[in-house]
């Protein structure tokens, strides 16, 4: 897939005090959503969960706690509190008193959260086919609205944002909560391989054929749970699984440890 996104462009170390930070629109798949006010704690922490996720603060880089403040429009202790969720969720590392890494990819960890995503997704998926309500499905058949649009420019920010948001919605379609608070950071974690081979230029020559065809997987996997069918969206969503094993398998080349960058602050123009 051919990365058409507006942070595409930006240089690794411009993610200090002028950088535009594209976590703007949150969980949101609508690249022109702004917020209206100034990010609270939790809206912070999310807006660079995002950004990890998606690369636009890579591997190894080193994070600026001032820059990232006026980057992101939120204030020190809201920044630092969402450092803090970010170290214990392993996304960053502390070196040191001042020095804060983005984690890198390890593709050895994205293998093992395959595996134990193989365990628990399908039968997510399985429930959901038992409890999920009338609302959840309507919900799961609506996530993958405009992805079609999204695979023609090559839009791998949206298509990964439709993405996690159909597994957090199934997972939760499963009426297990705790089953759910496991599913959805890990399916965060494997998502950054796939979203560093996208901006890498990585993907297979039919991107566009092999994008739909996981759309249209995720699509079957709707109608079963809406068919009430538990066994067959345990199967599909173990097949589809199969399929991102393939890709981890693939791209383990790109968890290579990569060279240090440190994140410089750039004067607002």
């Amino acid at each position: 897939m051919n990365d058409n996104s507006e942070t595409s462009d930006r240089p690794h170390g411009e993610f200090g005090a002028g950088a535009e930070a594209p976590g703007d629109t949150l969980w949101s798949s609508d690249p022109q959503k702004a917020p209206e006010k100034p990010p609270g704690k939790a809206e912070v922490y999310d807006r660079i969960l995002l950004d990890i996720v998606l690369g636009v603060l890579p591997p190894d880089a080193r994070l600026d706690e001032q820059g990232l403040a006026e980057s992101y429009d939120a204030g020190l202790a809201a920044i630092r509190r969402a450092l803090e969720r970010l170290s214990l969720d392993g996304l960053i590392h502390r070196e040191a008193p001042g020095c804060t890494r983005v984690a890198p990819i390890d593709a050895i960890e994205v293998r093992q959260i395959l595996e134990v995503r193989r365990l628990l997704e399908p039968h997510a998926a399985a429930l959901a086919a038992e409890y999920a309500s009338p609302e959840d499905i309507d919900a799961l058949g609506h996530v993958f609205d405009g992805a079609e649009a999204a695979i023609r420019i090559g839009d791998y920010r949206t298509l990964l944002l439709m993405d996690h948001a159909f597994h957090v919605r199934l997972a939760r379609a499963s009426g297990n909560c705790a089953l759910a608070s496991l599913i959805a950071p890990l399916q965060l974690k494997a998502a950054r391989l796939w979203a560093c081979a996208m901006a890498a230029g990585q993907g297979p020559a039919n991107q566009i054929a092999v994008d739909q065809a996981e759309v249209d997987s995720h699509r079957a996997m709707v109608k079963l749970i809406a068919m009430r069918d538990a066994s067959g969206a345990r199967t599909a969503t173990l097949r589809a699984l199969g399929g991102v094993r393939h890709d981890v398998d693939r791209l383990s080349s790109l968890a290579a440890p990569a060279r240090r960058q440190d994140v410089q602050p750039m004067a607002r123009a």
